[in-house]
């Protein structure tokens, strides 16, 4: 099996391929597998999948096919503060598209994109449960409500000033 140095450190080839040997012996071990390798890597880029597929003497379109199906897994890279910005009606009804907008313009991406330095990305979602304050966004398990642009740009001002 080919390790995929490509894809990360040597520490998460290494992580990786003692990962596939001891779960490769247990029935539907694809899913725990793509979990343990996401938390590795932080995403699933196609060289992992690789080493998994060969690892597990399955297709790749077989992995690709179970990444791709699942929400929870990531063919890009997350930053290290994941923005989740909710698009659902309430959200969408009280003005989420100019907050997401507002949060675009402040760190410079797209939504589904990663800043180069690895610190933010974003992502949208259609509910977070929490329509009472909406618009909402969430940042890795902290929930802003009541938001403006002007608001989410003072957020994600105080998460630059602790990295700095």
């Amino acid at each position: 099996m080919e390790h995929c140095a490509a894809c990360g450190t040597p520490e998460q080839a290494a992580a990786l391929k003692t990962l596939i040997e001891e779960s490769r012996s247990t029935p539907g071990c694809l899913m725990h597998i793509l979990q343990e390798a996401q938390a590795i890597y932080g995403f699933l880029p196609l060289g992992v999948q690789k080493t998994i597929a060969e690892g597990l003497g399955i297709s790749l379109s077989e992995v690709y096919g179970v990444v791709t199906f699942y929400s929870q897994f990531s063919l890009k890279p997350k930053g290290k503060h994941r923005i989740s910005m909710c698009l659902g009606t309430a959200c969408y009804v009280k003005g989420a598209d100019k907050v997401l907008a507002a949060i675009e313009e402040e760190i410079g991406i797209k939504c589904g994109e990663c800043t180069s330095d690895g610190l933010f990305s974003i992502d949208s979602c259609r509910c977070v449960g929490a329509c009472g304050l909406a618009p909402v966004m969430m940042i890795g398990e902290e929930v802003y409500g009541r938001l403006t642009p002007d608001r989410a740009k003072e957020i994600l001002r105080e998460y630059k000033k602790e990295e700095a």
